[in-house]
């Protein structure tokens, strides 16, 4: 009997079951904590960036951390309810990889949910137990040799919920049907299909080998959506399986919009505004002359008869803040005008702030 497939709220595609780790991924609910660039395979599609590829760095969401317990900040900034974690291959820093399991664990509970990506080279049984015992909730396969696809038994042996990861690659439809044949038999709890995406590293790789962006698209590869829907259908005829195909437009306009909103409640000053992205937007002042930041706070502070919390000084970037509407205020004022460069400006909720627009209002 042919299954329905069903949409998800991030207009995923889906037969059965869900995985727990993407319910709160689509989300925004879990931070991704990247353990290390360091990898033993070299997929032609990976699209990792220079800054991260083969290097041994770690990243909690987009912040760059030395130490796992900076992660354990970055989860309650954005009061994460699990982690991802992601590489590289999180098996070749093995110790590393366990610290923030159980680090996770210990500081929010059992029920913050920990999903794994490996190319399971390394993933043995020993390793699979230990990673259990630690903490490890969802252990998720991205096979790049065919005998890794076995491996699924040894995570299914170690009680993790255990599936397999993998990018719809036009061309080899017939191949992954084989594939989740052989998975319906190790009785894998998932499989997710993803759109295969260009990006800055892998572009060359991937127009070498004919593939081309999808019409209307900035990331996905022409083809791949077809040909994973194309799989949906026959695995909802063919197989018991759960399958979730994740299109590229999932992991930006849901899925990251999701996890910036929630961490820009957590930070958001009283003078700060969210957007429907997920981005801060509010005012800036800058002082064009050498006249000090104070006095040109205490001078705005009192004309315009301001609390503390709608006017701050941000010393590390040399520059006043306040709300769009104080900003626009002070813009109609000729004489502070003389002196003052005054935007409105959208920047990321993320540890560095980094700034998208900057929209000027002074002349």
């Amino acid at each position: 009997m042919e299954r329905e497939i069903w949409e998800t709220k991030g207009k995923s595609l889906v037969v059965g079951k869900l995985p727990t780790g993407c319910q709160l991924c689509i989300d925004g609910k879990k931070m991704v904590l990247f353990i290390t660039g360091l990898c033993t395979a070299k997929c032609f599609y990976c699209p990792l960036s220079e800054k991260r590829r083969w290097k041994d760095v770690i990243y909690a969401n987009e912040r760059k951390i030395t130490k796992i317990e900076e992660a354990i900040e970055e989860a309650k900034i954005m009061k994460a309810e699990g982690t991802g974690i992601t590489g590289g291959d999180p098996l070749i820093v093995l110790p590393r990889t366990i610290k923030a399991i159980k680090l996770l664990k210990n500081e929010f509970g059992e029920e913050h949910h920990i999903h794994l990506y490996t190319n399971a080279i390394h993933l043995t049984r020993e390793k699979a137990i230990k990673m259990k015992k630690a903490g490890l909730d969802e252990l998720r396969i991205h096979p790049i040799r065919t005998r890794d696809i076995y491996k699924v038994a040894i995570g299914k042996k170690a009680k993790l919920t255990t599936g397999i990861e993998i990018p719809a690659i036009p061309g080899r439809e017939e191949e992954i049907k084989r594939m989740l044949k052989k998975l319906e038999k190790l009785k894998a709890d998932f499989i997710n299909i993803n759109e295969l995406e260009f990006s800055s590293t892998n572009a060359l790789n991937l127009k070498m080998r004919g593939l081309k962006l999808k019409d209307g698209s900035i990331t996905a590869v022409e083809g791949s959506e077809e040909e994973a829907i194309r799989i949906l259908e026959w695995a909802a005829k063919n197989t018991n399986l759960n399958v979730h195909y994740c299109p590229s437009r999932l992991k930006d306009q849901v899925q990251l919009k999701n996890r910036l909103k929630r961490r820009a409640l957590q930070i958001a000053l009283k003078h700060e505004k969210i957007t429907d992205e997920g981005l801060i937007i509010k005012g800036i002042i800058e002082v064009k002359e050498k006249i000090s930041l104070n006095d040109v706070y205490n001078k705005i502070l009192n004309k315009y008869k301001l609390s503390e919390e709608e006017i701050i000084i941000n010393k590390s970037k040399r520059r006043i803040e306040t709300s769009i509407e104080t900003a626009v205020k002070i813009a109609k004022d000729k004489k502070l005008n003389k002196i003052l460069n005054i935007f409105i400006i959208e920047e990321y909720p993320t540890d560095q702030r980094l700034e998208v627009t900057r929209t000027p209002l002074s002349k």
